[in-house]
């Protein structure tokens, strides 16, 4: 039998103590009984939760409400949305007339520049966000059109082991050098991939697949830009020294240059063949981007669910609810797999392969299939450059300049030592295959 008393309560703002007796004559008496008890008033549940009658909601307005906060936040982005792209409207008109820089760098260069001078508000960032999350995948997608699977057969099966080889010790020397070094396992990534396959294009796929932050998007592309350049003004020399062929010289700098202005700006100068060759290079070095991308979505999901697993397990004997704060706990600390949120530490079940890089197999296989007409090879080609210049203007106004300068120097030394690496893989590769 149990009986519940009040005691203490005289009417005043206080909550009253409850304390619940129960009666024990029927049971083995205990030790000492000790009373529960609790300080929060009693009040009664609200009859309904929603605008509906009876507390019963209706479907109908259910979409009609989730419509409209989609719209909501649709229209939230625009202001950011409009100031990266007219950032990248003035930075692809800078970057014609320096083709060797180019527009995506010189985007992310001045909106580094207006973020220093007027920090963007509030009001900006959902828009900034959406650029330079969702305009970047929209990017890699489009940069499928200008690719056909058939380009690797094309540039010659003798071509492959040297992209491959090369994008294999470029890797692997960047997770070593960039440990020894002390850089954070993202932006030795980012480094990695952009000296290794493509560049700026390179680091706009893998961004969203291992949820990279914009500062470390921004010290990255900066890097790959100073050694863009270094080659652009040195490899030419260097090729005449060498004594090396047109088409010979078009394969080491379709694979040891990164951005395709820099390939074509450094082949052009060694002579016309040598440009031929080097853009198909290039274009089929770009397809690297897909095995890459693959593995690196399934190391970040191994790692999640390790992560959540020994959380998991470590805090199992503190009961229930917090086994479950540690699990989400661990799986936020392992970082992003789903290419559709792109959010640090959000696992998608069952989304492996991130929507952007289908959409990227997708076209190429389309214009593999003939699907894409050739005219519209160049239109597209300027609108995915265009649609990165905007990301990564939108990327130059979330840069935080302070945590570059913390940073350090490291980042520019790992890419200096892996712009080397690839520079003398590519050409002992050749040497070894007979090339030069």
């Amino acid at each position: 039998m149990t009986s519940c008393s009040i005691e203490g309560y005289s009417g005043g703002p206080d909550a009253p103590t409850v304390v619940i007796m129960t009666d024990t004559s029927s049971r083995p008496a205990a030790p000492q009984a000790r009373p529960v008890t609790s300080r929060t008033p009693h009040r009664s549940a609200p009859a309904a939760a929603s605008g509906s009658p009876g507390g019963v909601d209706r479907p109908g307005a259910a979409r009609r409400s989730g419509g409209a906060e989609r719209l909501s936040g649709g229209l939230a982005r625009l202001p950011g949305l409009a100031l990266a792209s007219g950032i990248a409207v003035v930075a692809t008109a800078l970057g014609r007339l320096a083709p060797v820089v180019g527009g995506p760098v010189t985007g992310i260069v001045l909106g580094v520049l207006v973020a220093v001078a007027v920090r963007p508000g509030d009001r900006l960032r959902p828009g900034i966000a959406f650029a330079g999350r969702g305009v970047l995948q929209a990017a890699v997608v489009v940069l499928g059109a200008q690719l056909s699977l058939g380009q690797v057969v094309r540039v010659g099966v003798g071509s492959l082991p040297v992209m491959v080889v090369t994008l294999a010790a470029c890797l692997a020397a960047a997770y070593r050098l960039g440990r020894r070094l002390g850089i954070g396992g993202d932006l030795r990534t980012l480094i990695g991939v952009g000296t290794g396959i493509c560049g700026a294009s390179a680091i706009a796929a893998v961004t969203p697949v291992i949820g990279a932050a914009e500062a470390e998007v921004a010290y990255a592309v900066s890097t790959i830009f100073v050694f863009n350049i270094a080659a652009v003004l040195t490899f030419p020399a260097l090729g005449h020294l060498l004594g090396m062929g047109q088409h010979a010289f078009g394969l080491f700098a379709g694979t040891a240059v990164n951005d395709m202005s820099s390939v074509v700006a450094a082949a052009t100068t060694y002579g016309g063949p040598a440009a031929d060759q080097a853009v198909v290079v290039k274009l089929a070095r770009t397809l690297l981007i897909i095995p890459v991308c693959l593995g690196l979505a399934a190391l970040a999901r191994r790692r999640a669910r390790t992560a959540s697993g020994v959380a998991a397990t470590g805090a199992s004997a503190d009961g229930a609810a917090q086994t479950e704060t540690a699990a989400v706990d661990g799986a936020a600390a392992a970082g992003a797999v789903d290419g559709t949120t792109s959010a640090a530490g959000r696992v998608g079940v069952g989304r492996l392969i991130p929507w952007f890089l289908v959409g990227f197999l997708v076209l190429a296989a389309a214009n593999t299939a003939g699907l894409v007409p050739s005219a519209a090879h160049g239109p597209l080609g300027t609108l995915s450059v265009f649609l990165i210049t905007v990301a990564l203007s939108a990327i130059g106004l979330s840069t935080d300049p302070a945590r570059l300068r913390r940073t350090g120097p490291a980042p520019l030394l790992l890419g200096g030592c892996l712009w080397i690496v690839v520079s003398l893989t590519s050409l002992a590769t050749q040497g070894l295959l007979r090339y030069l």
